[in-house]
């Protein structure tokens, strides 16, 4: 697995992981009673940006290094026909 594959597979990777925890932890405008006019009641109040950042990232370096590793080390060959 060359380096564009590897970055392929960590972008692909942070994006999966990044997208579900981005809702993870964030109370809306009408949970915390702050609505600002003439916005959604239902938008977030603040997000925490910095842990979810943190947690993709490292999320998807375990992911692309387990592929990685399976990739290496021909974990996977049995799935491949014997010729």
């Amino acid at each position: 697995m060359g380096l564009l594959e590897i970055f392929v597979v960590f972008v692909i990777s942070w994006l999966i992981v990044f997208l579900p925890i981005l809702s993870m932890g964030t109370r809306s405008q009408h949970e915390a009673d702050a609505v600002i006019p003439g916005s959604e009641r239902g938008a977030p109040e603040k997000i925490s940006w910095r842990p979810k950042l943190i947690i993709a990232t490292a999320g998807a370096a375990l992911i692309t290094l387990a592929l990685w590793m399976a990739l290496y080390f021909h974990w996977l060959d049995f799935a491949l026909p014997k010729s």
